[in-house]
């Protein structure tokens, strides 16, 4: 039986349905990405160490397990994913494949920072930051990998890289800092892989949920998945709330758009560290939830390497 809940939105419209798609159960689901060649969504459980290969339509899952984190997935051109994991990026050839080193292992000397949140843009290179636990530092960064394996960092003074995403002209990059409530936007030069002019997109009021995964849709408007905020929202391209979406769990942590036609939203979820209380007012913490949307999401570029 699947569950449903209304969800209220900022329209004078009917309340879109949630639906849960899988009680997953993760510890801190992440990094939703449709596949339009399989139809189905990858996705990981960062610290169940875990890539998850979900069918909408059927709800069988199938999972890998690996031996260290994983902060973001994204598929390639010539099959198979690449991944971020703790303290480098790995090529996945084929599922259930042995992750193979890719690239520089930028944070090997950094053992409180991991890889986190990341996007690919039209020239398949793989944008992505990590986080650090000691928060009093911040000192993760935001990084650009190539598809011929280098990698350069873009800006640092990183607390938790998140949100990443492009406009869909690409000319514009979307990023979260997201204990700072925060999200900024930068001008894009494609051809440099370089951003600059960053300035304030939208500013989230403290205590109310804050700024982690996010998507951008076929309109240009910014879909973020509000950590501790129960909801996600999805604001224009000048930074205004057009809409909100409730749901039934506290984390939400990122959306991706897909099936057929990319009018589906798929949100992933967190389920560590709830008090007893807390897990029973949201039984489906750590699950796979969806709702369908007015407009379509993008269709997302593939790594190149």
């Amino acid at each position: 039986m699947v569950e449903r809940w209304a969800a209220t939105t900022t329209r004078a419209k009917p309340p879109h349905m949630v639906d849960l798609l899988l009680d997953a159960g993760a510890l801190l689901g992440e990094s939703p990405r449709w596949s339009a060649q399989e139809q189905c969504l990858y996705w990981v459980d960062i610290e169940g160490r875990e890539i998850h290969r979900t069918d909408p339509t059927t709800g069988a899952d199938a999972v890998m397990i690996l031996d260290q984190q994983v902060g973001c997935i994204a598929p390639r051109a010539s099959g198979g994913l690449i991944a971020a994991l703790e303290d480098g990026c790995a090529l996945i050839d084929a599922w259930g494949d042995v992750p193979r080193p890719f690239g520089q292992a930028a944070l090997a000397d950094k053992p409180e920072q991991r890889f986190n949140d990341g996007c690919v843009d039209a020239l398949g290179r793989l944008w992505v930051g990590s986080l650090t636990s000691d928060k009093a530092n911040p000192r993760a960064a935001l990084y650009r990998l190539d598809p011929d394996g280098s990698l350069t960092e873009i800006f640092g003074g990183v607390t938790t890289s998140n949100g990443a995403a492009f406009s869909p002209d690409g000319r514009i990059f979307y990023h979260a800092d997201t204990p700072t409530h925060a999200v900024r936007a930068y001008d894009v030069d494609a051809a440099a892989g370089t951003l600059s002019d960053g300035r304030i997109f939208h500013q989230f009021e403290l205590s109310a949920g804050r700024p982690d995964g996010a998507a951008v849709d076929a309109e240009g408007c910014y879909w973020s998945a509000l950590w501790d905020g129960w909801r996600v929202v999805r604001l224009s391209p000048a930074g205004e709330l057009l809409q909100t979406v409730e749901l039934p769990v506290q984390r939400p942590t990122m959306i991706a758009f897909g099936g057929a036609d990319l009018m589906t939203a798929f949100v992933t979820s967190a389920g560590k560290n709830l008090t007893d209380a807390e897990r029973k007012a949201q039984p489906h913490a750590g699950g796979l939830f969806t709702f369908r949307v007015d407009v379509p999401g993008l269709a997302q570029p593939m790594f190149g390497g």
